[in-house]
C-alpha cells in the first residue's frame, strides 16, 4: 500500500525543497513537445478529445439518476457530452460511504495516491488542453500550460504542503516525566491525522483545473473525500480529472467515490444545496464576489477557502524602457482577452506625464503608447488568436459594449480576424480622470482597461492600494526609477494584501503566477480569503487526535 509513495518519493522531495527555496522548479514540463510527451502525443490527445464529443462521459460506478451536459465551445461547436447527474444528498451520501477507508489510510498512502493521480493527469495533458480550450476559450498553447502542467504543479504544491503539515507531528513518541527519586512516569503516545469530512470544490469556467487543483489535492491528501462541482460551461476538464482520480483510487483498493463529480446545467445548479448540506465540512470556491459572499455567509462553521474578484492596478511613475514597458503591459492586457483574475484593469499615470528613456511623455502619449503596443502585438492574425483566445462567457461581450461610454476611447475593442464563428474581442482602452469618475473602481472582467489620470505617482500608488483594500486585488505592478518610491510602494501594496511586480519589461508578466515560488492571492483583501498555496491553506483541513497509555514495563 506504500508503493505509490515510494514511486513518487523523489518528486515529493523536490517539491518540498522548491517550496522552501522559492526558486524556479517545475515537475511537469510546460512545453507541448513531442520530444517530451511522445511524438504522437498531440495527435493522440486531439483524437481522445474528439472521441468524447457527442456521447455520454463514462464514469464507471458513479452515482447518478440522469444525465446533464450543455457545454458549447467559445470557438463555436457544441460539445454534446453528457455526464452522470445526481442530487446533493445522493452525492454527499456516496462521499460519506467512501470516507472511512480513505480517512484510515496513512498519510504516506494518501499522498502516494495523489502523486500518482497527478502523474497520470500529466500524461493526458494534450487531451486536457483540448478540453480546456473548448470550454474556456483559451488558445491551445495557454490551455496546455495552464490547464495541464501549471495546474498539475499547483496540485503538487498543495500535496507537498499537506505532507509537510501532516508529518510535523510524529506518529508516536515515548513521554517520560521525572519523579525525583521515584521512577519516572512513562507513557506511550500516538497521534493520527483526522480529516474534517466531505470537501466541496467549486470550479470556475475560465481556469477549471488551475484554480481547482489546489483545493482538490489539499483536501484529498489530508484524508477528506472530495466532491468536484464544475462550472456548467466547463465540465469536461474536471470530469477528466475525476475519471483519472477514480481509476487510481480503485486500482489501489479504495472506493472510487472518494472523488465524485457534481455535474449540473445552467439554471439548475446544485451548488447552493451542496454548500449548505450539513455534512459538507470544507468548501473551496473560485468565482464572483457576489456568489463568494453568499458562500461565506451560508457556509456556517465550514472551512471556506475562496478566490474571488478584484481590481488589479498598474502605476506608471517613470521608466527607463518605454517601449519595453508598453509591450509588456500590452501583452498583459491581451493575454486570454483579459479573462484572468490576475489581469490588470487600471493603469494609473500622472496627468502631467512621466520621464522615460525617450524623453518626457505626456499622459496621452503614455496611453497612446500602450494602445499602439497592443495594435503591434495583435497585427498578425495568427499571433492575435494565440494570445487572445476566445471569450468564455457571452456576458463579457455585453460588458464591453456597455463600457464604451465609461471614458474617452483610446483603443476600441474589435473581434479577431480569421477566427470567424468564435466569440472574440481585443482589448478596449479608456482614459479617465481619476478625480471625476469612479467607473474604474468596479471590476470590469474581460478585455477592458482604464488609463487613470492622477496628480502624481504617489497619488496613483495610494489610490491603487486603497482600492485593493476596499474592492480586492490579486496583483499590482509599478514602473519607476526612484528606489525610495519603489520601496514605499512595496510597503503600501503589502499593507493592502497585494503582490507587487516592479519594472517588468521582458518575458514575465504581471498576470503570471509560478507554483512553488509565487503565492497566488494573499487572503488579506476582498479578492479572496485564502492563498494558493501556504500553510494556512492545508492546515485547517485536518485535526490531530491522540491516544496514550502507560508504557509497558
Amino acid at each position: 500500500m506504500g508503493q505509490l509513495f515510494d514511486r513518487h518519493r523523489t518528486v515529493l522531495g523536490a517539491a518540498l525543497q522548491a517550496a522552501q527555496d522559492r526558486g524556479y522548479w517545475s515537475a511537469y514540463p510546460e512545453v507541448p513537445s513531442g520530444k517530451i510527451y511522445g511524438e504522437t502525443a498531440k495527435e493522440d490527445g486531439l483524437a481522445a478529445y474528439r472521441g468524447r464529443l457527442g456521447k455520454p462521459f463514462a464514469l464507471p460506478g458513479h452515482p447518478g439518476n440522469g444525465t446533464v451536459g450543455a457545454e458549447i465551445s467559445p470557438y463555436g461547436p457544441t460539445l454534446g457530452i453528457t455526464y452522470p447527474a445526481a442530487g446533493a444528498a445522493t452525492l454527499v451520501a456516496a462521499s460519506q460511504g467512501a470516507a472511512h477507508a480513505w480517512a484510515n489510510a496513512s498519510p504516506e498512502v494518501r499522498v502516494g495516491v495523489c502523486l500518482e493521480i497527478l502523474a497520470r493527469l500529466n500524461r493526458i495533458s494534450f487531451e486536457m488542453a483540448n478540453a480546456v480550450m473548448h470550454t474556456t476559450g483559451q488558445a491551445f498553447a495557454m490551455a496546455f500550460q495552464a490547464g495541464g502542467p501549471h495546474a498539475q504543479d499547483r496540485g503538487l504544491e498543495a500535496v507537498a504542503y499537506a505532507w509537510a503539515e501532516m508529518t510535523r507531528t510524529p506518529a508516536g513518541a515515548v513521554w517520560a516525566k521525572p519523579q525525583g527519586k521515584g521512577e519516572p512516569i512513562v507513557l506511550e503516545k500516538h497521534w493520527r491525522i483526522v480529516p474534517r469530512g466531505v470537501s466541496l470544490v467549486i470550479g470556475c469556467q475560465t481556469f477549471p483545473t488551475w484554480n481547482s487543483y489546489p483545493g482538490l489535492f489539499a483536501s484529498l491528501a489530508t484524508g477528506n473525500t472530495v466532491i468536484v462541482k464544475p462550472h456548467p460551461g466547463a465540465i469536461l476538464p474536471l470530469a477528466l480529472t475525476v475519471l483519472v482520480a477514480r481509476e487510481v483510487l480503485a486500482e489501489d483498493g479504495f472506493p472510487a467515490d472518494v472523488v465524485l463529480l457534481a455535474a449540473d446545467e445552467p439554471g439548475a445548479e446544485i451548488t447552493r444545496e451542496l454548500v449548505q448540506h450539513q455534512e459538507v465540512a470544507i468548501v473551496d470556491y473560485t468565482g464572483s464576489n457576489a456568489f463568494g459572499e453568499w458562500v461565506r455567509k451560508n457556509a456556517a462553521s465550514r472551512e471556506v477557502y475562496t478566490e474571488e474578484a478584484g481590481v488589479n492596478s498598474i502605476v506608471i511613475a517613470a521608466t527607463d524602457d518605454f517601449a519595453g514597458m508598453c509591450a509588456n503591459i500590452a501583452f498583459s492586457l491581451s493575454l486570454y482577452s483579459g479573462q484572468m483574475c490576475t489581469a490588470p484593469q487600471n493603469i494609473y499615470a500622472p496627468r502631467g506625464g512621466i520621464e522615460t528613456n525617450e524623453g518626457p511623455k505626456s499622459f496621452d502619449a503614455v496611453a497612446a503608447g500602450i494602445a499602439a503596443a497592443v495594435d503591434a502585438l495583435l497585427a498578425d492574425p495568427a499571433r492575435a488568436a494565440g494570445v487572445c483566445g476566445a471569450i468564455a462567457n457571452p456576458a463579457t461581450l455585453l460588458r464591453i459594449e456597455a463600457g464604451r461610454g465609461l471614458g474617452r476611447l483610446v483603443r476600441n475593442s474589435t473581434p479577431l480576424v480569421g477566427v470567424e464563428g468564435a466569440r472574440t474581442a481585443t482589448p478596449m482602452i479608456l482614459a479617465v480622470e481619476g478625480d471625476q469618475t469612479s467607473a474604474h473602481e468596479e471590476e470590469c472582467f474581460g478585455p477592458i482597461a482604464f488609463v487613470v489620470a492622477v496628480d502624481d505617482a504617489a497619488q496613483g500608488i495610494a489610490h491603487a492600494a486603497e482600492l485593493a483594500r476596499r474592492k480586492g486585488a490579486i496583483t499590482a505592478a509599478l514602473y519607476d526609477t526612484d528606489e525610495t518610491r519603489i520601496v514605499e510602494a512595496a510597503d503600501a501594496f503589502a499593507a493592502a494584501g497585494v503582490n507587487l511586480s516592479v519594472n517588468l519589461t521582458g518575458g514575465i508578466f504581471v498576470n503570471q503566477s509560478a507554483a512553488f515560488s509565487d503565492f497566488h492571492v494573499t487572503g488579506a483583501n476582498p479578492a479572496g480569503n485564502a492563498c494558493l498555496t501556504d500553510t494556512a491553506f492545508v492546515a485547517g483541513r485536518f485535526r490531530v487526535a491522540m491516544w496514550r497509555r502507560p508504557m509497558a514495563a
